[in-house]
Formats: C-alpha cells, sequence, structure tokens
C-alpha cells in the first residue's frame, strides 16, 4: 500500500483546497461515496475529496481515512498507518457500520491499538438506506443520513 504525501506547505494555516481528503482504505462504495457528499456541504468537491491511491493530499486538507466496521477493514487501516508518512498530519479514521451489530472484537481490538496514530476516530451507524439508493444525493434524502451526516460533521469538526 501507497502512502498519500502531504504537500509542502505555504507556511499559513489557510486551506488551499478541499478541507477533507478522503482516503478509502479497502476500496470505493456507496458509503465512500456518501461520506464524501455528508462532508462536501459547499458540493462540488470543494469541502470533501474522495483521492485515489497514493494520491498526494490536497494543500490545507485534512487526512480522513475510511474503513467499514470488519477485521478486514482493521487490518487495511493498520497496513495504511504503518506506510503513512511522518511528516504527514496524523489522519482521522471515520469507521462505516457494515451490519446493525457492533464490531467484531478482533476489528475494535485493531483499532483501540492505532489510537495514537490517529487524530481521532468517528463513526456511522449501520444505514441500510444506503442498500436501496442509486447514489449519495438519494442517501442524503433520507432522514437517518442527514442525522449521521450532522453527527460526522461535528464529530470532525470538535463541536
Amino acid at each position: 500500500m501507497t502512502t498519500n504525501p502531504i504537500a509542502p506547505t505555504t507556511g499559513r494555516n489557510t486551506a488551499v483546497g478541499p478541507r477533507y481528503a478522503l482516503i478509502p482504505v479497502h476500496g470505493y462504495g456507496i458509503a465512500v461515496a456518501t461520506v464524501a457528499c455528508m462532508l462536501d456541504t459547499d458540493g462540488g468537491g470543494a469541502t470533501a475529496c474522495v483521492l485515489h491511491p497514493g494520491e498526494p493530499i490536497p494543500l490545507g486538507a485534512w487526512p480522513v481515512l475510511l474503513a467499514e466496521t470488519t477485521v478486514y477493514g482493521a487490518i487495511c487501516v493498520e497496513r495504511t498507518l504503518r506506510s503513512w508518512h511522518p511528516q504527514a498530519p496524523r489522519p482521522w479514521l471515520v469507521l462505516a457500520a457494515d451490519a446493525p451489530a457492533p464490531p467484531p472484537p478482533d476489528a475494535r481490538y485493531r483499532i483501540r491499538a492505532l489510537q495514537s496514530r490517529l487524530a481521532g476516530t468517528a463513526s456511522l451507524p449501520y444505514l441500510p438506506s444506503l442498500r436501496a439508493v442509486e447514489g449519495p444525493e438519494a442517501a442524503l434524502e433520507h432522514k437517518d443520513v442527514k442525522r449521521a451526516a450532522a453527527k460526522l460533521r461535528r464529530q470532525l469538526e470538535g463541536n
């Protein structure tokens, strides 16, 4: 797995590109697309963008790893963090529930062991409406997804 190096800074704390750089650790799917829409409040990728493997983190963007609450997802997060560039800011981790049950104990243990390498962890509940939508825009029309989006933004912004 390749790291996503951070672009050089200008010495200012102003964002040049999107606020969040989303890095799916084990593939792109409806959950990743929906999280991107949840965080991209301005629309059009102005606030959040999804990075391709090996793509550098845009200047001023905060890295956000996206994973499912499975053991495989936790292993992928661990692999990504092992190759994380030391000059890059510690990423946030967003865990999307893949079932209406708690994560398996092995997944919880691995994620807990990785906490010191993360800026923080946010979680998304299981959203059954994601199984029946044609795209993330349609998902955001559902009340449970809107509620989860508001909670996710509060978690990442520290409010």
